[in-house]
């Protein structure tokens, strides 16, 4: 291989580990654009108050089959909604 491949080999390797926060980042720039596009309901790009309430409202109401007005744990686990160990949320 040759110092040439072993210089070659290192660049690569370090492109790679400087480009995973960046795949983090274009990963996660997504996730925000499905909720947008989830909770935006008059499509203007952004998400006012009264829309990321009335996604939540929907999204808890469907959970709450019963109408008992709470969740636990095995309804909360059928929500499209995933929280990440960085307590974001995004939809799955």
């Amino acid at each position: 291989m040759g110092v040439t491949g072993a210089v070659m080999g290192n660049s690569l390797a370090q492109k790679a580990a400087t480009s995973k926060p960046q795949d983090k980042l274009a990963i996660a720039n997504n996730d925000v654009k499905e909720l947008l596009l989830l909770m935006d309901a008059d499509h203007n790009g952004k998400i006012s108050k009264k829309e990321w309430m009335s996604f939540m409202e929907a999204e808890f109401n469907q959970l709450d089959k019963e109408g008992k007005g709470e969740l636990d744990l095995k309804q909360l686990a059928q929500s499209r909604l995933m929280v990440r160990h960085d307590n974001s949320a995004i939809a799955r």
